[in-house]
């Protein structure tokens, strides 16, 4: 059965209407998938902000925990990447809605292919210290305790749809084309391959940049999902075990 891949979808991004519109396309790619998945993969940042408390989890996603709930209850496989907007996840997904969560690159086999995928942050950063000590930071158990206990959840979602915001835009390609975007990630690809040349990787699934490509080099393939805002790319893994990436226009 088809195996499904998306990433950077940013629910509760921009404007009250703008999110709407990105919720409903995304639902509706759902239900176009879901139809005859086998399993879907979301590769990250699929919340544009997300954070647990014990007893609290932030409004406005109830249509799509509703829909990932019924899918896997259907007793189609959810893969759940945290990304660099929500790496915070917390048991609830798992719990409520049937979730499998990977907080890391992982090498997964679908199809009779292997597959490496990762959100794509922290990954080609060595010469950025600053940014390494940041994700570091925020990563912190002990970090994500202490606001947990001593922040007020209005207060905290507040501050995290600033913060997610800020690094949204900071993180825009502007002019640069996607090659260009992407040109880090398939290097880290490359090594990794080079590395592992014992157990190939047959596919490399990459989120985070914003940019969709579908770039091969011999036996190098890895793609990069692109984001929901405008024009949502996806990917599919048949039956064969081809990864092919696709516009999502309806």
């Amino acid at each position: 059965m088809p195996v499904y891949f998306a990433s950077d979808v940013h629910l509760g991004s921009g404007g009250p209407a703008a999110a709407r519109a990105v919720e409903r396309r995304f639902l509706a790619w759902l239900d176009f998938i879901g139809k005859d998945a086998g399993a879907i993969v979301l590769a990250g940042d699929i919340f544009d902000f997300w954070f647990e408390y014990r007893r609290v989890i932030p409004r406005g996603y109830v249509r799509v925990l509703g829909k990932l709930a019924e899918l896997t209850d259907r007793g189609v496989r959810v893969v759940f990447f945290t990304g660099n907007h929500d790496m915070w996840t917390g048991p609830c997904l798992a719990r409520e809605c049937g979730l499998e969560i990977r907080t890391s690159p992982q090498v997964m086999t679908f199809n009779g292919r292997r597959l490496f995928i990762a959100h794509g942050d922290n990954m080609q950063i060595d010469g950025q210290p600053g940014l390494k000590l940041l994700n570091r930071f925020f990563r912190s158990r002990v970090l994500r305790g202490v606001f947990s206990w001593l922040i007020h959840p209005d207060l905290f979602v507040r501050f995290g749809r600033w913060w997610s915001g800020r690094s949204r835009k900071s993180h825009r390609g502007g002019q640069a084309s996607a090659e260009a975007l992407t040109a880090p990630l398939i290097e880290y690809a490359r090594s990794y391959a080079a590395a592992h040349a014992d157990r190939p990787i047959d596919h490399f699934v990459f989120g985070h940049l914003h940019a969709a490509r579908d770039f091969r080099d011999g036996a190098l393939h890895t793609v990069h999902l692109g984001c929901w805002d405008e024009r949502p790319a996806y990917a599919v893994l048949d039956d064969a075990g081809e990864l092919t990436l696709k516009r999502f226009d309806r």
